[in-house]
């Protein structure tokens, strides 16, 4: 395959991957600013759906404050915002049309139907539950998109550099929100557990579909370091750390294996992983949560580096 190829199908995956984040970290956000005010925490919690997304400095060229208006927008369909949904999903149709006959139709008709939706958008003429369904319908485009690649492509290199984008991204939108929302979450006027801490880590958790899995899992309240242990360590959440590093180095092995031959991006996916195997969350609270995930993230940006330089330079 043409690296060329490989780097459209990779970046494809991601940013119809990053959409879904972006739909659900406003969804996050706009239920943790209605939890009744005897919950409500003191934070802005529309800026850190700016933080979570990483587009902090972006939006504070444009706007003083964050509020729901201003994030909304910009997360959503802003001309000034170079990542909100409506980019990133030209973006994606667009490295789509450069690999059609790579794709299947399923997959391409999916992103197109939902570029056309996005522009027929107003949302000064939008109320909260139309704003709810244009969100859902964004999530259910990504899930769309995903179960059609599954469905309908051949297993040869093309489907396992487009299923690396997903899980790249995966991992990178997870571990990003989980650092953000743990320095904000945790209260200053109550007890670690209390009820402030289940009605904003329930939040979390409902922002990607696994509270009911977590009780499955723990039948216990919803706590910090659970959710933590939950999202990073627990192969049985699809979402996970560690199952979307699997998924990573399942795919770059079979990737090796066609091509007959590793290098650094094989090396360091199994170093991650081995990393993760190895991991007690009573030894990541005690080195600090967020130095945790911020090295994680900058290895799985590393990641992301070796596998550009190894495959789609």
């Amino acid at each position: 395959m043409l690296s060329r190829m490989a780097d459209s199908l990779f970046w494809l995956s991601r940013y119809v991957e990053r959409a879904e984040n972006l739909a659900r970290t406003i969804e996050v956000a706009q239920r943790l600013v209605t939890l009744p005010s005897a919950y409500a925490d003191t934070s802005n919690e529309w800026e850190s759906a700016i933080t979570a997304a990483a587009a902090k400095d972006s939006f504070f060229r444009v706007h003083k404050t964050a509020t729901s208006e201003t994030v909304i927008a910009f997360l959503l369909n802003s001309p000034d915002s170079p990542s909100s949904i409506e980019a990133c999903i030209d973006i994606a149709r667009a490295n789509a049309r450069s690999v059609r006959t790579t794709i299947t139709t399923e997959m391409w008709e999916t992103l197109n139907d939902a570029w056309n939706d996005l522009q027929d958008i107003d949302l000064d003429r939008m109320n909260e539950q139309e704003i709810s369904r244009v969100l859902d319908n964004v999530k259910a485009v990504s899930l769309r998109f995903d179960g059609a690649a599954y469905r309908t492509m051949l297993r040869t290199d093309a489907y396992w550099f487009q299923r690396l984008g997903t899980f790249v991204e995966r991992a990178d939108n997870m571990a990003r929100l989980l650092d953000v929302k743990y320095h904000l979450l945790l209260p200053d006027k109550e007890p670690i557990g209390g009820s402030l801490d289940y009605f904003q880590w329930a939040a979390i958790l409902r922002s990607v579909n696994a509270l009911t899995s977590f009780h499955w899992v723990y039948r216990e309240n919803v706590r910090p370091w659970l959710v933590a242990d939950f999202l990073i360590l627990r192969s049985e959440q699809p979402r996970s750390l560690i199952s979307c590093q699997r998924a990573i180095n399942n795919y770059l092995d079979q990737i090796a294996e066609n091509y007959g031959r590793q290098g650094p991006a094989q090396r360091q996916a199994r170093q991650m992983l081995t990393a993760l195997e190895n991991a007690q969350m009573q030894e990541i609270f005690k080195v600090g949560l967020h130095e945790y995930l911020d090295q994680f993230i900058n290895e799985n940006n590393r990641l992301a580096a070796d596998i550009r330089t190894q495959y789609l330079a």
